[in-house]
């Protein structure tokens, strides 16, 4: 009877420590994410990650009641994004920029998702090798050409699994691009687009 009692206090003193132990990492993880991005009120950092290789906060921008599970990564050369309020942003996802990808207002980015404004490294084979032999030695170049175009993701949308965005494309207002789509063009706004290359199948009511 005394030990199982002593068993229980022992794992609630656990329980208690661990939970201590996230509270504190999520702390400073908010702290150390205050200096690499502009961070509204109530966001929650869970398992995501911030890369700013431009060193400059307002450049990477997190709107407010957020949830950041996924990795947001800027280039060294250029780029820009911004979160707004409500979004979800889901595990393993990448949003990587060198233009600028805008994300509206109560957004939802699944799992696995990958958004891109850029084509991540040179077409020509021997300068491509060359961005590879810098990034592997010295880090991202200060200077390269990435093909870049903006990305806009209108407010209210839902990105689903596994699904492609690329470079200069506009995801319309409350549309849903279904899971592993890859999107190459426009999507208007309230339709559901599936499939590679993704195609409208449905309206939704306004």
């Amino acid at each position: 009877m005394i030990k199982k009692l002593l068993r229980k206090i022992a794992l609630k003193i656990y329980d208690i420590g661990k939970f201590e132990d996230i509270k504190q990492s999520t702390i400073y993880k908010k702290d150390e994410y205050n200096r690499l991005a502009t961070i509204g009120e109530q966001v929650i950092f869970d398992g995501g990650v911030i890369y700013n290789n431009q060193n400059n906060k307002e450049k990477i921008t997190i709107g407010n009641n957020s949830v950041i599970k996924g990795e947001l990564l800027i280039f060294k050369h250029g780029g820009e994004i911004t979160i707004g309020d409500h979004c979800f942003i889901g595990p393993n996802s990448k949003i990587w920029s060198s233009n600028k990808i805008t994300i509206g207002n109560r957004v939802l980015v699944s799992h696995n998702v990958n958004i891109h404004d850029n084509i991540s490294h040179p077409i020509d084979p021997k300068l491509r090798h060359e961005d590879f032999v810098h990034i592997s030695t010295k880090g991202l170049q200060e200077s390269v050409d990435l093909k870049e175009a903006e990305v806009i993701i209108e407010d209210d949308a839902w990105i689903g699994f596994n699904a492609i965005i690329l470079k200069g494309v506009r995801i319309g207002k409350g549309a849903i691009v279904g899971a592993g789509a890859i999107v190459t063009k426009d999507v208007p706004e309230f339709s559901i687009i599936v499939g590679n290359a993704a195609t409208s199948i449905k309206r939704i009511a306004e």
